[in-house]
Parts: C-alpha cells; structure tokens; sequence
C-alpha cells in the first residue's frame, strides 16, 4: 500500500513572501510618485497654446517621467505674474518687449528667439466687403487685441504702416468700427467665431487653428510687422537643466517642424 504525503509551506514563510512583495510594490509606486513629480512648468503666449500643446507631448515622449504643465495667457498677464513672484520655469512671450523688462530686472536668462508670426485678417465666411487689408473699414464691426498686448501692439504697427499707404484716413475709419480690444489673440478670434465681430486682425497661426472656420485676407508682406517669439529659462528655475533641454528641442527639428505645422514661420534673415 503506497501512501502519498504533501509538502506544505509554513504559514510564516507565506506571510513573510507577501510582506517582501507588498514593500517590493510600495517601493515601485513611490519610485512612479517621484518620477510624475518632476513637472516643468512653462508660462506660454496664448498664441503658442496648441503649438506647445504639440511640442509638450513629444517632449514628455522623450523624457519619461517628466511632465509639462502650462500656464496660458496674454504675454503682458505673464510678465507680471513672474515681477509679482510667481516663478515657472520657462516664458515664452510672443514679444521681445515684455521678455527684455524681465531680462532687464535679471528674472530670466538670456532669450533666444525660437519662431515668428504675421498677422492677418480674419472674417465671417461670406462677408464680401472685405477682400482685402483696404476694405478693412468696410467691416462694421472689428476687434483687435488691447494696445499693451503683443497682438495689439502689432496691429497698430500694421494701421500706421498701412495709412502710409491707404491715406490718413485709412486709420481713423479702421479705429471708429472698433467694437472691442481683447486680452489676448485668442479672445480675439473667439469674437468672430462667435459671430460677436465681423472681422479681426490675429496672427496667421491662430487662423490655421480655425481653419474653415474664418475666411482669411492676407495682410501685404510691406506693412506686415514681423511678430518675434523669444522664450527664457527663469533665473533659479526649480528645474533649469530640464527647462534648458526644453528649449533646445523648441529650437530643434521636432519643434520647428511642429511650429511650421501650427502656422508659425521662420523669422527673417538678417
């Protein structure tokens, strides 16, 4: 008669391999906690918005564990968001004015400029008054961004430089169907897409973003100001080497390609 035994594990050994791989998967989980924790934090221009949205997936793509949160607005809402103490990693501003007042108060470290913009006019599909940048007082209603911010202040460049060629007049009949100036370009925009304004003066990025949406007239390359975008790394940034990897890849074939993508251009020679 054969008779059969079964081998069995003491119970201390099982609780004792439970409790080496329970610390083994506390150990991995706070390993994922303190790679999630590296967050870069980049202040953007409104303009840069899906742009960066784009750029930032990639980055994150080739640097695990790191993870881009963006803080978007006016450029001029930036800049003094970081004078009064807030402190990101990174700006990028869609003007050299408001980069060189935090450069010159030693906030940031040297800017480079990564992409440039123009600026075009937008209006509602089937408005066919206006047709080109000279029918522009045609429209009943415009909006424009506000004087202190980049957008604004380009397009008052642009009016000038216009007049000179339209005539005097060409501004004063722009300036008296002015229903709104906005904060940012976004906010710009969202007025015709809302069927809030009949034409609007936005950079060609932000129109390729609604493209289909707003029928686009081109602004002659002659009055059109150039739109610079330095972006800086914060002086003491929490995360300078990350923030400094950030920026070469901006300036670098992924970013540029995603910028070209987004509408952006490459700034004038020299």
């Amino acid at each position: 008669m054969s008779c059969t035994t079964t081998s069995r594990r003491p119970a201390g050994s099982f609780r004792r391999a439970r409790r080496a791989t329970l610390l083994v998967l506390a150990a991995l989980a706070l390993g994922a906690r303190a790679a999630r924790a590296e967050e870069l934090v980049v202040f953007e221009a409104a303009s840069l918005k899906d742009a960066f949205a784009n750029i930032a997936a990639r980055f994150q793509a080739a640097h695990p564990g790191t993870r881009v949160v963006a803080n978007t607005a006016g450029s001029q809402e930036l800049r003094v968001q970081i004078e009064e103490g807030a402190h990101p990693d990174l700006f990028a501003s869609a003007d050299r004015r408001h980069m060189e007042a935090l450069a010159a108060a030693k906030l940031v470290e040297t800017p480079v400029v990564f992409a440039c913009n123009q600026l075009v006019v937008v209006t509602r599909p089937g408005l066919d008054p206006v047709k080109t940048l000279g029918d522009l007082p045609r429209a009943e209603r415009v909006v424009v961004g506000a004087p202190q911010v980049p957008i604004g202040a380009y397009t008052g460049q642009m009016l000038d430089n216009a007049a000179r060629t339209y005539g005097p007049e060409f501004r004063r009949r722009v300036d008296d169907h002015i229903v709104s100036r906005e904060l940012n370009v976004r906010q710009v925009l969202a007025k015709v897409l809302l069927g809030e304004a009949d034409a609007a003066i936005v950079y060609a990025s932000d129109a390729a973003s609604v493209r289909g949406k707003v029928r686009v007239v081109p602004i002659p390359t002659a009055l059109n100001p150039v739109a610079a975008y330095p972006i800086a790394v914060l002086r003491g940034a929490r995360h300078a080497e990350l923030a400094r990897a950030f920026v070469e890849f901006v300036k670098g074939p992924t970013g540029t390609a995603a910028l070209r993508e987004a509408g952006f251009s490459a700034c004038p020679q020299r």
